[in-house]
């Protein structure tokens, strides 16, 4: 599969890239953002978080707000940035914000008439890692982590497949969307009415499932904006319990939904991933 580089800054002694491709999954160009520690260009291989953005975010979010391109040099880890969803002309879309373009929540849609492009699922979990791995000095060792619908992608993806993340985490994550007017608006219009299917993609519901258990760090904001009526980490928490499963799970006074939030954290959780990344061998 063949790249084009679209743009290459130098940042903290590193590179920060986006590229473009066609997605096969997704039948579309898309675009993500990488960055590379400078000494991913010597003859190593190194790890990879992968983030996943939320709502009407790209890739160029993350990468130009958080500031963790600092930390990933120090650490020496390799950061990707897919975009939120399919793009371009002939792909569906949705007047509103919280569906269709910028609003793909990493789900395999089933319905029409999103079934066609919507496999953000399949492109986070095996065709974007397999690009990556084919053309930049990685490993196969993998961490995960996003911030609001990418905090729930990111969760739910590391819980349906906990052999390929060495550990997951969130900001302000989407914790059971079906229970939530975005969550429900989304899996209702990508999977259909019957909510059997939406709960093959609902964190909570995951987590009270899951046989395997990797480490999750969960950042939540108590000033934040959607905290009762969309993000709900109350459910996630009692599903944590129950279920026996060592969530961390932490509340900061004085925090909102912004990327001011992520920024302020965005240390820990970098440090918190390399923990696993930097000593589990391939």
């Amino acid at each position: 599969m063949t790249l084009e580089l679209v743009s290459k800054t130098q940042c903290f002694d590193g590179s920060q890239c986006q590229y473009t491709h066609r997605s096969n999954v997704l039948d579309c160009a898309m675009r993500f953002s990488i960055f590379l520690p400078s000494q991913a260009e010597k003859d190593q291989r190194f790890p990879v978080l992968y983030w996943l953005s939320g709502l009407t975010c790209s890739d160029e979010n993350f990468s130009q707000k958080a500031g963790a391109q600092r930390m990933a040099a120090e650490l020496g880890v390799v950061l990707v940035i897919p975009d939120t969803s399919p793009r371009g002309d002939d792909v569906m879309d949705d007047p509103s914000y919280d569906l269709g373009q910028g609003a793909g929540f990493y789900v395999n849609a089933t319905e029409e008439p999103w079934r066609a492009h919507y496999r953000m699922y399949d492109y986070v979990v095996d065709e974007l890692p397999d690009l990556i791995e084919a053309h930049f000095p990685v490993s196969e060792r993998r961490a995960i982590c996003g911030h609001s619908m990418g905090g729930h992608g990111a969760l739910a993806i590391a819980l349906k497949n906990p052999k390929r993340y060495t550990s997951a985490s969130a900001f302000s994550p989407i914790c059971n969307p079906m229970a939530c007017p975005w969550g429900e608006k989304a899996l209702g219009a990508y999977l259909g009415p019957d909510k059997s299917r939406w709960e093959e993609y609902d964190t909570t519901v995951l987590l009270g499932r899951a046989s395997e258990q990797l480490p999750i760090l969960v950042s939540q904001g108590e000033d934040d904006p959607f905290l009762e009526e969309q993000l709900k980490p109350e459910t996630l928490e009692a599903a944590a319990s129950a279920a026996k499963y060592p969530l961390r799970l932490e509340y900061h006074a004085g925090y909102d939904h912004s990327y001011f939030f992520i920024a302020s954290f965005i240390e820990q959780h970098l440090r918190f991933h390399a923990d696993f990344l930097l000593t589990l061998g391939e």
